[in-house]
């Protein structure tokens, strides 16, 4: 590990970027119509769990990266699979926001540019700020939360003041009932984007306060699933349920229809640049999180060094993960879902907690 420590307010930062990042994008639980909010709301509750689940494995191994306690855990030939597997995971994970970023700014702005020339700018700034380390990805995202939060603000009041919301597309509030949110809970919002803030049990050893540690999750957690929660209901009730699904990127065609005054239009160049500080900072922690568990693994002494070829490896996934991006949002909603982020996200990290409890009282009875 790096010699580094970063407070509560950067971890709660950093969370909240991560967890908007890519998810203001998409067109989040639409399968849930009118109810995608709530389809959110209960994806974000039932999270609380899962983090919990993750904060205790933190407690019982404060000064340890996950790569290293699943080898205490697990044996070290099987802690290091697992380990490895999770490593695979944010770099895969890594390349898929990435692909998004590219998408979205060659649909909005540079239709003309090659995909890969858009990527690879974006991956160069990210990797000279891994390269710098945790502090200076946690002193830039106190300096840039405000300015994505100050746009947000402003865009909703433009969006309420020129009239376009419509409250009757949000009726009938569970039309076909309980069941089909549900499946949307357990199928979608609950792994995308709130437990893939997974990928911060490699950064919680440089917290200055432990004590901390706990809240700050599940505040940065509730914060951000607010508002996904708002800007579903925002998107709903001014495209409607059907545009919304149809849209690849719904907010980014919600701003498109501001209109205040006949003077205030075409807004959504000031939206992007929120868009892509979220999607930055999501890249940022997840290539952060490969590098330094590489770097633990397998005994790098300086870490920063394995920036530069695992950049590139990042770089060149997000270009063959898929031909088109049909095939990359369906390869994340129907596949990715329940080869990666079920075993890694739950079901793995509770059997971790239950060996690691079970090993200690089993120490402490000793």
């Amino acid at each position: 590990m790096e010699k580094a420590k970063i407070s509560a307010s950067q971890l709660f930062v950093l969370m909240v970027l991560f967890e908007l990042g890519s998810a203001l994008l998409v067109p989040l639980a639409i399968d849930a119509k009118q109810d995608a909010w709530l389809a959110i709301l209960l994806g974000m509750v039932v999270s609380f769990v899962l983090l919990l689940v993750y904060h205790k494995l933190y407690w019982y191994f404060p000064d340890l990266l996950p790569t290293e306690y699943m080898q205490k855990i697990l044996g070290k030939v099987l802690g290091t699979l697992v380990a490895f597997l999770y490593l695979f995971f944010f770099m895969y994970d890594a390349s898929r926001v990435l692909r998004d970023f590219g998408e979205m700014l060659l649909t909005f702005a540079y239709p003309e540019t090659p995909l890969f020339i858009a990527n690879a700018l974006l991956m160069l700034v990210i990797i000279y700020t891994v390269h710098k380390g945790i502090e200076v990805i946690g002193r830039s995202g106190e300096l840039l939360f405000m300015l994505m939060f100050m746009l947000s603000v402003v865009g909703f009041i433009l969006i309420v003041s020129s009239g376009l919301i419509d409250l009757t597309n949000l009726q009938p509030v569970l039309e076909e009932g309980i069941a089909p949110v549900l499946k949307v809970v357990f199928t979608q919002t609950l792994y995308f984007p709130f437990t893939e803030a997974i990928v911060f049990t490699m950064i919680l050893p440089y917290m200055n306060n432990p004590k901390k540690v706990k809240l700050t999750m599940i505040c940065a957690t509730g914060l951000s699933g607010i508002n996904l929660i708002l800007t579903m209901l925002i998107n709903i009730s001014v495209l409607g349920v059907g545009l919304t699904a149809r849209s690849q990127f719904p907010l980014l065609s919600t701003v498109q229809t501001i209109q205040v005054a006949d003077f205030l239009e075409r807004l959504d160049v000031f939206f992007m640049l929120a868009l892509v500080i979220g999607i930055f900072f999501k890249i940022s922690v997840l290539f952060y999180a490969a590098v330094i568990g590489s770097a633990s693994l397998f005994k790098v002494k300086s870490p920063s060094r394995l920036s530069y070829p695992l950049g590139l490896v990042v770089l060149f996934m997000s270009m063959t993960i898929a031909s088109n991006f049909q095939e990359h949002i369906q390869e994340g909603l129907e596949i990715a879902i329940f080869v990666l982020h079920l075993p890694l996200f739950v079901i793995i990290p509770i059997l971790l907690l239950l060996i690691a409890f079970l090993k200690n009282r089993k120490k402490n009875r000793g």
